[in-house]
């Protein structure tokens, strides 16, 4: 399955959108005693506060389709993951605050040429955003229509898993079915 799903991921696609979201494997207050994942997930904090679990990083097409995939304990900082979720096909990738790092843009561009769009920090008042950078941040929530899709109609968090093997089965066929259905 991990086959067939790397082989539909639309990799060739030279414009980008990525983010990552959290999935959680129990609730807060039961991380303590979670046994299943217990050397793999780690706790993660986002805006809508602490997690623990994994954290799916992902880059779509512009059509909503997939085209790099990457799972990491929930501690992993977002941009940390950009090379795994792009490759040298990819030319401009839109990304939210947590892909702001100057370090880790200049890397990508060194390495695949890709050009790095993300919103200015709160505090960088002089920034300049041309029209065009302006339009492709404001397509960016298409990512997050994925993953709404992905948690919310396929169920993507699950807490059913016994096996960190489950997890990975579980997280496979949800994201392989969405990506024949996106693809179709």
């Amino acid at each position: 399955m991990i086959g067939v799903l790397n082989g539909l991921l639309q990799s060739t696609s030279a414009v980008r959108i990525m983010d990552s979201t959290m999935l959680e494997v129990c609730k807060l207050v039961r991380a303590d005693s979670h046994i299943i994942a217990k050397n793999i997930a780690d706790f993660g904090k986002n805006h809508q506060g602490w997690h623990y679990g994994f954290k799916l990083h992902a880059s779509v097409n512009l059509s909503g389709q997939l085209a790099g995939l990457a799972f990491t304990p929930a501690s992993h900082h977002d941009a940390q993951q950009m090379p795994k979720i792009l490759n040298e096909y990819a030319k401009i990738a839109v990304g939210d605050g947590g892909y702001t790092a100057s370090v880790m843009k200049r890397y990508i561009w060194e390495t695949y040429g890709t050009l790095i769009i993300s919103p200015p920090h709160f505090k960088q008042n002089k920034k300049l955003l041309t029209p065009w950078q302006y339009t492709l941040l404001r397509i960016r929530p298409k990512i997050e229509s994925v993953f709404d899709y992905l948690k919310e109609h396929l169920n993507l968090v699950s807490s059913f898993p016994r096996s960190v093997a489950g997890y990975l089965l579980h997280y496979i066929r949800i994201l392989l079915g969405y990506q024949i259905m996106a693809i179709s």
